[in-house]
Order: C-alpha cells, then sequence, then structure tokens
C-alpha cells in the first residue's frame, strides 16, 4: 500500500508536555534552517507541519499487527534485528519473531508478562526485562523459555549480553551481571540516583569484555564485564538549578561507539564523545537530547529535547546544519537512510531530511499513535514499531 506524502498545513493534537517524568525510587559550517509555518503556535506547543514539495518517494513495504504495543507509561519495548528477523514484544507480554523481509511471523508466545524493557539478544537468546524486576530469557529460534531471573526494580532498559555474561539496568540503578545460560547472579554494581529523573534508561553497551552505561546523574560509567568492578566514571553533565526540573541531567539515549570513541548525549544540555579506555572527554557540543545520537561515516544525527534535528561531523562536533521546523513534536532518535536523515514524530509521521543540507524531502503518515523508538535501517528498508504495535516496514524509491 502506498502512503501518500501530506502537502497540507497540520495543526498537531499532541499535548504540550512530552516529558514523562518518574520518581526513580518509587516507580522502580553552520546554518540554521527555519520552518514554514501557517500560524506560528503558541510557545510550547508542536510545531505545525510545514508545506513543502516532496522531492523523494516512499513506500509501505508491508505491516504486521504484533500485539498491544505500549501504554501511557511508555516501556522501552524496541524491536531487536539480527540476521534477518526481528523480535518484537509488546507490553502485555507477547514476544514476536518476524522475517525482516516479508513480515511474515516465525513464532509468537503470549506470555502475559508486564514486559517493560527489551528485547535484547544473545548469542541464542531473546531476554526481556518486565515491570516486577524479573528477566525471562527465550530461545531465540523457537521462543522457548530458558531461565528467569529477578532484580531488584523494573528493567527499562534492553539487556545486553556478551562473553557468556547478561548486563541489566534496573530503573532504581543497580546493574546485574549474569551468567547468560542458566541466569545465575555474578555480581551487581550498586549506584544511587536522583529522587526526580526522566522515565528511562540507557541501554548497555557492551566492547572488549567492558560494559558501559549511562546514569541519571549525568555521569557514565565502565564496569569490567566480567566481575562488574568499576572501571571508570565520566560526568558529562552537571546537576546544577535552582529547582529539581533544573537540574535533570539524565543520560537516558542511544550510545554509540566509533572507532574508540564513545559518544553520549545528556538531557541537560551536554553531547559529548569521550575515549572508551579511560572516559577522557574529546569533545563537547551544548545540545540537549533524551534519545541519543546516531552516526554513519563522519556524520552524526542527534534531535535534541526543543524538537530540533542537528547534523554534526563526529569527529569534533562541528555544526553542519541545524532543522529546527519540528519543535515539541516529540521526535525519535534520527536513523540515516542513504543520503536522508530520518526522525519519527509523536503523531506517528516520518520526516526525511536531505543529509546534505537539512531541508524537507517528503513525509509518510505511519500512523500508530507514534513510535516506541528510533527507525532501524537494513539495506533499502527502514523498519518503525508503532506504540499501537504495528511493526511497519518502508522503502524510498527514486526522487521525484
Amino acid at each position: 500500500m502506498r502512503r501518500q506524502t501530506d502537502r497540507r498545513p497540520h495543526r498537531s493534537p499532541l499535548p504540550a508536555a512530552l516529558l514523562a517524568l518518574a520518581f526513580a525510587g518509587v516507580l522502580s559550517g553552520c546554518s540554521t534552517i527555519k520552518g514554514w509555518f501557517s500560524g506560528d503556535p503558541k510557545p510550547g506547543e508542536p510545531a505545525n507541519l510545514v508545506e513543502f514539495e516532496p522531492s523523494l518517494d516512499t513506500d509501505e513495504v508491508w505491516k504486521r499487527d504484533l500485539g498491544k504495543g505500549t501504554d501511557k507509561r511508555k516501556q522501552q519495548l524496541r524491536p531487536a534485528f539480527r540476521d534477518g528477523t526481528f523480535w518484537v514484544a509488546d507490553y502485555k507480554g507477547r514476544l514476536s519473531s518476524v522475517d525482516a523481509s516479508t513480515g511474515r511471523e516465525n513464532w509468537e508466545i503470549d506470555t502475559e508478562l508486564p514486559f517493560s524493557g527489551g528485547p535484547g539478544l544473545s548469542d541464542s537468546l531473546v531476554i526481556m526485562g518486565t515491570e516486577n524486576g524479573e528477566i525471562h530469557a527465550f530461545q531465540r529460534e523457537t521462543g522457548t523459555p530458558q531461565w528467569i531471573a529477578r532484580v531488584s526494580s523494573e528493567v527499562l532498559a534492553a539487556p545486553a549480553a556478551a562473553e557468556g555474561v547478561v548486563v541489566v539496568r534496573s530503573i532504581d540503578g543497580r546493574v546485574f551481571g549474569l551468567d547468560a545460560n542458566t541466569g545465575r547472579r555474578l555480581w551487581v554494581y550498586d549506584r544511587s540516583v536522583p529522587l526526580l529523573t526522566i522515565r528511562g534508561n540507557a541501554n548497555p553497551v557492551i566492547r572488549a569484555g567492558v560494559a558501559f552505561l549511562g546514569y541519571d546523574g549525568g555521569e557514565v560509567v565502565a564496569l569490567r564485564l566480567e566481575d562488574g568492578a568499576l572501571m571508570w566514571e565520566e560526568p558529562i553533565a552537571t546537576r546544577e538549578g535552582r529547582s529539581e526540573l533544573d537540574r535533570l541531567a539524565d543520560v537516558d539515549g542511544e550510545m554509540v561507539f566509533v572507532a574508540s570513541d564513545l559518544l553520549v548525549s545528556s538531557y541537560k544540555n551536554r553531547l559529548s564523545s569521550l575515549a572508551a579506555d579511560s572516559g577522557r572527554l574529546l569533545w563537547f557540543k551544548e545540545i540537549s537530547s533524551s534519545t541519543g545520537v546516531t552516526v554513519s561515516r563522519t556524520n552524526l544525527a542527534v534531535s535534541d529535547k526543543e524538537g530540533s534535528v542537528w547534523l554534526l561531523d563526529r569527529r569534533n562536533g562541528a555544526t553542519l546544519w541545524k532543522q529546527d521546523a519540528l519543535s515539541n513534536r516529540g521526535l525519535t532518535r534520527p536513523a540515516f537512510y542513504g543520503d536522508y536523515v530520518v526522525v519519527g514524530d509523536a503523531e506517528g509521521y516520518l520526516h526525511w531530511l536531505n543529509v546534505n543540507d537539512g531541508l524537507f524531502a517528503a513525509r509518510t503518515d505511519v500512523g500508530g499513535k507514534g513510535f516506541t523508538g528510533s527507525p532501524v535501517v537494513v539495506g533499502d528498508t527502514l523498519y518503525v514499531y508503532t506504540r499501537k504495535g504495528d511493526l511497519v516496514a518502508v522503502r524510498a524509491g527514486a526522487a521525484l
């Protein structure tokens, strides 16, 4: 089914407050491109959709209904991809394996578990976290349950696995190392979190025997995978301000490795590049983002908390362009698709920006009450999972 590009100005019904706050202990060469609005929205309201002449055609390849998606608590249930397959979960406990090329389900199980974080993948397992602090591991090929482990609180970040260890971050700040074969607890790293935080946690990233984690106080920590020992800690943003809201500094977005550098964003006005071996700060940029960064070659894309999309040089943080016509639209982390940067919004639109200048090339109406995370690009296909529970495959054709 073809999705037609919407050229009409549109007044968004989105609420002004898109930031979900949670008490962590309780709820366990620069250019700026201006928008072309049909009537300016009031401060804090979502920007109207801009009117433009599309230069790119996009088509929906397939759509698969995979359950209930997420509810108002906005669980971090984001598709996991490997070897031509997606694993997708909903908050009611449905877990599915889907062929990426056709959208056909390989298998599906209804666990009735309150899934809240995942899926995470190991070589043989798909691993889910729940609202009540349980970790459930299933066989990747069949969905057969393998083991259950218990952690201290709700799990929002997708578990990560490498070298026989599953790393789980719980919402109360503790990090657990579990045996990938049995779920047995190997180690615990305990760290407190501020009383008021953004609801969300950065997914652990594992590389060369080290697990990297972002924290609610604005820090990044590196833990030795075999025993959980702290190797280094680096504050990338400080919790300063007159109120608790002013002091929010969470590192909740996707962290990305490029060579030996770790690229990290904080909610409090700091995007940084760190040396992975020591945590040493290489450069920083005053950009606030809770969704994280995406890298393609020397380009780094990020959507900030105000709704601007930036393209930077990932080697030094220099700004290449900034697109600010999507303010307050609840943007996802961007994705690179060929010569385009693609970002989703909370209404279910995908916005395609030209990587050379940041100008709008296309808009795809996917619907589904917005998205659970960033678009995922595999080859010539872009995939999104909607909050309503649909996994959708989209392709862009020739320029118009």
